[in-house]
């Protein structure tokens, strides 16, 4: 009786040392928010469409332009956060990002003008992530259409 609650005892610890040891998986690619680090690169706009919204109904889009005006734009994104953005009439626009899994996956941005520190602008962008892998990204603008919600989206191509 002892050999067999010592045997047991010692298979039932190289159960647990495996299972430790195992590697652990990661979230497929197309998992919103599978990776901070699958943000950082540079993105190209290649397509803006509407959920629940007639095209031309928004005038404007991060206080700086219609929304058709960010097809064509290029998104540069590096790990530390920092990043800018450039519409294809040569308008560009510094801005800090980061990602929020907290409440859903969310990509963030502030605008920076010269002179400004990330940690002391308190306003900022909101975008609902609905798809990222390692080549293409979709984020979508929450807009208030009286008690429901409509979306400005963004389809994104990485190119670097």
């Amino acid at each position: 009786m002892k050999k067999l609650l010592q045997t047991s005892a010692v298979i039932i610890a190289l159960i647990f040392t495996f299972s430790a040891c195992s590697t652990v998986k990661k979230l497929p690619a197309t998992v919103a928010g599978a990776s901070r680090a699958r943000f950082v690169g540079t993105w190209m706009v290649n397509k803006v469409s509407y959920e629940g919204l007639l095209p031309g109904s928004v005038q404007t889009v991060f206080d700086q332009a219609a929304p058709q005006e960010l097809n064509g734009s290029t998104w540069n994104l590096t790990n530390s956060g920092n990043g800018i953005y450039t519409l294809t009439n040569g308008t560009s626009q510094t801005i800090f990002w980061s990602y929020n899994s907290s409440n859903g996956p969310i990509f963030q941005f502030k605008k920076l003008y010269q002179g400004d520190k990330a940690r002391k602008v308190q306003e900022g962008y909101q975008l609902e992530v609905a798809s990222i892998d390692d080549h293409s990204m979709v984020l979508k603008s929450p807009v208030s259409l009286g008690d429901k919600t409509a979306y400005v989206v963004y389809s994104f191509t990485k190119t670097k």
